[in-house]
Formats: C-alpha cells, structure tokens, sequence
C-alpha cells in the first residue's frame, strides 16, 4: 500500500484495526449485486464477498461496465475486440471459481475503457437508464460498489450511475463502496472520511485461497499471456499485495 501518507487521516488509514466481522454476516445481505467496472474488479474487491455468499447459497449477480480493452492497446495478437472477449472469458471464469453460475448471473455493458460515462458526460443519462431498468428487473437488496472516488475514471463513474439509477428507480438496496486504487493512486481528496461513511472488514479466510484463484484467472492482468505491447498494464505483485489478505474492506455511508 503505497499511499499510508495519503490516507492517515482518513477511514482507511490503519485497515488492519478497522471491526472485523463475520463471514455469516453476508447472509443478511440478501441478492448481492456486484459492481464491476473491469473484468477482474469483482475478483479483487469482492471476490471474498462472492465466494461466501455462495458458500452460503446466497445469490450473487455481477454487472460489467467497461469493456476492458485499454489494457493492451497496441497488442497485435489481441486487438480490442480479441481482448474484450478474453477478458470476458476470464471473468466467466472466475467467476465460476467463486460459486456463480457466471454466464446466468453476468451482465457485460460494453462501454470503452476508461469512457463509462460520467455524470458530465452527454451519455449519462442513457446509461442511468439502461442500469435502472436492469436494478428494476434484477432488484437486489445489497449493492457492492467501488469507493465514490476511487483513483480511476470507471470507477467514480461507476459509482455515479448506479447512484443515480437506485435513485430513480427508489430501489431500497443497500450500498456498501470497495476500495482498489485508493492504495496505489489516492491523493487527500479521494481518501473516506468519518463523517461520510464508516468501515469495517469481512472475514474471508475461510474462503481466501478461492478469492486468489479467482485473481489468478485473470491471465491477462496478472500474467505476461499478452506479451506484445510493451505499454500494457499488469497487475503487479506489490498491486495484488492489497487483495491478498484473510479480509476485505466495505465502506458505508453513515446515514444508511
């Protein structure tokens, strides 16, 4: 965790201290929505979270924003439409790792790489839409989201959309934000405070080595598979370092 100086006076500043609870707690959750931004999001964040609700027959349904494919952009063997469909694959597989039925559970949006629009964009309410007529159909009663302002373009816009479409639907889910660049890229400003949520951990140690699987199935975030584009982005081993432990962390707002 590269950024200690960042987030000391925030939610996040000693992880390890944060109350523990335990893994049983996700069967109160009821149907889980998992919000992912890229293939691969899900297995970092949340894949504890998954691998227990399914370990306690719970249903977990995963929602894929952003089609993935700025990863790699100058890879010849696997131009954007061959690693959209990799990623996919490897998602589908990961997923299966956890306990998900993952073609029957998994949604794809498809939308370029780092342009899931945002609330300023001119396709946000479009894409407002389309979610809130997926939450209506699916109607889950907790919602795992990545963190308002995490480090990375997707995901705050991730956030922002399902924000709004629960909104607009009055849908009564529970949200509960993730953290995955706010170790690496955080600056004050993105860092939780306590006044706007509080966090704590899950348990996942019982189901830990599945949740490593799981990263692991991502070949090509994790692994040197596309080996053409020496700018590709790699998961590296002091990144995965994050997701590594026997816990993952949750963020709620305070007023929920």
């Amino acid at each position: 965790m590269k950024n200690n100086d960042v987030l000391e006076s925030s939610i996040l500043a000693a992880p390890e201290k944060l109350p523990l609870v335990a893994a049983e707690t996700v069967k109160s959750w009821g149907r889980t929505l998992v919000i992912a931004p890229h293939a691969d999001d899900e297995s970092l964040g949340c894949g504890g979270a998954i691998a227990l609700l399914r370990k306690f027959d719970c249903e977990a349904i995963i929602l894929v924003l952003s089609d993935g494919t700025l990863s790699h952009p100058n890879s010849k063997k696997f131009p954007a439409a061959a690693l959209r469909d990799l990623r996919e694959k490897e998602i589908l597989a990961a997923l299966e790792i956890l306990g998900v039925a993952a073609a029957e559970k998994t949604t794809f949006l498809r939308y370029r790489d780092r342009s899931v629009p945002n609330e300023n964009s001119p396709e946000f309410a479009d894409a407002v839409g389309i979610c809130s007529r997926y939450l209506e159909k699916n109607q889950p009663a907790t919602i795992l989201l990545p963190w308002r302002r995490d480090p990375h373009p997707d995901h705050f816009a991730s956030n922002q959309i399902i924000r709004a479409a629960k909104s607009q639907t009055g849908l009564t889910a529970k949200l509960l934000e993730y953290p995955i660049w706010l170790w690496e890229l955080a600056t004050g400003a993105d860092a939780p405070q306590t006044n706007e949520a509080r966090g704590w951990r899950l348990n996942i140690g019982s189901v830990a080595r599945q949740k490593q699987r799981a990263i692991a199935a991502h070949q090509s975030q994790t692994t040197d598979l596309i080996d053409d584009d020496p700018e590709a982005f790699r998961l590296t081993p002091e990144i995965l370092a994050n997701f590594a432990g026997g816990w993952e962390i949750y963020l709620e707002e305070i007023d929920e």
